[in-house]
């Protein structure tokens, strides 16, 4: 809170011990929201896919390879040009593009009499030949889609809304329109692009051209699984020049997946032998991790002659590339790819100290009302013991203009002023919310669990200190009592709703059993 600075200055030069004994009272007491373990500092989580595609960028550039964006629509010929004989193996397992036709729509006068029905008029013949020519103007493309319902409406003065309620009702050839698929297809390898961006520039700009690109590529597989994905994130470069060779493709991947933290390199022969490679150049790179021990993570090769003259482009062109989710998953020890990529969709995992962050208060009071729940743990507290009937004043002072006192209390004869459970805390042990006491039966999960911040009567002290504020809006005083607590609720404490679907879902529970038995009283006075 806010302090007075003169008042302070000179409380300093009268008692300068006194001044600093006083420092305390110029913080305002948290709310329980604003207490740790549920107030906390941390680094916001980026996604392992991307944070991984950022430093490869970042180290890409540090090599001195020029970014580009490759071509991510790529013409069936494109594919035929790069893969010669083996290209209809690939084109099997690209995703062709398609779209839905323009529908040919007649206008006869059953369809003049539905539309006049629901436009609620008549629609003149010049109306009908106006509706007529935006039909074929759509069919012929001149109109696009989006437009299409903005015109009608014009045409026929009426509202979008109807437009809509006709299109559907009146031409059913709309809504029984089926996509068709052209020759255009999603790329499945970076390399689609590669050669077509070379074909363009490897004329016009200095040698050795290096160049990187880190996007999607598409790939029809027959199921998604723990390894693979229909969409995937590849990372891949090109160096092209007269005297590239396959030592370029060994450098580049001993710089690149060092800034990894690989030490050591094997390249050995890949078996598959793709034909837009040279035959003997295309190679799998395995490298060893201090964590992760030997693990594929590249392959490069020399593009074949015979792809790269279809293109026009006459120099040896050397190409590396790995696939991202697959050097995310090995650096954040995934075994799902599924799970990695869209952690939305799998299981959420929450630690203890997640779940006792979730635990909190139910009825908070006000900035001012926490210094009288403080004030009423510090006057319950040392007399727990004392034998009802009784009453301790634990605060007194003004709340909304209104001179308030608060008392704990135990009014019936023979009872301690507290239950036995009023002190107990609340802790989070493997996934469960107990409140248990400072026992020794209890010792293994005061020791091992992860502590919420919180006790009983604190809880319930804020509960009531809240009503307390509410009764003083109306010039009231009240009474709150607390007596078998069986669920969170009956000592105000509340859990958030994610967290207690997880309690729930992985069979653990939340115990904060207890008798509490505790009286608190407001009263106005004079």
């Amino acid at each position: 809170m806010r302090f007075d600075i003169e008042e302070f200055k000179q409380r300093a030069k009268e008692d300068y011990e006194a001044a600093w004994h006083a420092g305390p009272s110029v913080l305002t007491p948290p709310s329980v929201d604003r207490t740790y373990p549920r107030l906390q500092y941390r680094q916001a989580t980026p996604h392992p896919v991307f944070a991984t595609i950022q430093k490869l960028r970042d180290t890409y550039l540090a090599m001195g390879f020029d970014e580009a964006e490759n071509p991510i629509i790529v013409d069936e010929q494109e594919v035929y040009r790069q893969f010669g004989p083996e290209a209809m193996a690939v084109l099997d397992r690209v995703f062709y593009l398609g779209g839905l036709p323009r529908p040919n729509v007649g206008i006869g006068k059953d369809q003049v009499e539905k539309i006049s029905g629901i436009i609620g008029r008549q629609i003149s013949e010049e109306d009908e030949e106006a509706l007529r020519k935006t039909l074929h103007a759509y069919k012929k493309s001149e109109i696009d889609g989006d437009d299409l319902t903005h015109e009608l409406a014009a045409v026929l003065k009426t509202d979008d809304a109807l437009v809509v309620e006709i299109l559907d009702q009146v031409f059913p050839e709309f809504r029984e329109l089926k996509p068709e698929s052209g020759r255009q297809t999603l790329r499945s390898h970076m390399t689609s692009g590669w050669f077509q961006t070379l074909g363009s520039i490897w004329e016009k700009v200095p040698h050795p051209i290096m160049l990187f690109s880190i996007d999607r590529c598409f790939r029809r597989e027959q199921a998604e699984d723990a390894q693979r994905l229909m969409s995937y994130h590849s990372a891949s470069c090109v160096v092209a020049g007269e005297d590239v060779t396959m030592e370029d493709g060994k450098a580049v991947a001993r710089a690149l997946l060092s800034s990894f933290g690989y030490t050591d390199f094997e390249f050995r022969p890949d078996d598959k032998r793709s034909k837009y490679y040279m035959p003997d150049t295309q190679t799998e790179v395995y490298a060893s991790h201090p964590k992760h021990g030997w693990v594929e993570v590249a392959t490069f090769g020399i593009y074949s002659p015979s792809s790269l003259a279809g293109y026009g482009i006459g120099v040896p062109v050397m190409n590396l590339g790995l696939g991202v989710e697959r050097l995310a998953m090995i650096a954040s020890g995934s075994n799902d790819v599924r799970e990695m990529c869209f952690p939305q969709f799998a299981t959420k995992q929450y630690s203890d100290a997640d779940i006792a962050r979730a635990v909190s208060i139910e009825k908070e009071p006000s900035a001012a009302g926490r210094q009288i729940v403080r004030a009423i743990c510090d006057a319950a507290l040392p007399n727990a013991t004392a034998i009802g009937p009784c009453s301790f004043k634990a605060w007194e002072g003004e709340i909304l203009g209104k001179n308030i006192s608060v008392f704990v209390e135990e009014p019936e004869e023979g009872a301690k002023l507290l239950g036995p459970a009023c002190m107990n805390e609340i802790f989070v042990q493997d996934g469960s919310v107990l409140g248990v006491p400072d026992t020794e039966k209890f010792a293994q999960v005061r020791k091992e669990g992860t502590p919420v911040g919180l006790s009983f009567l604190h809880a319930a002290a804020a509960g009531a200190v809240a009503s307390i504020e509410m009764a003083a809006m109306c010039g009231e005083g009240t009474t709150v009592q607390y007596k078998m607590a069986r669920l969170p609720g009956d000592i105000n404490l509340k859990i958030a709703p994610y967290a207690m679907r997880y309690i729930t879902d992985n069979n653990r529970k939340v115990d904060v059993r207890g008798p509490i038995f505790l009286t608190i009283r407001s009263e106005i006075n004079p």
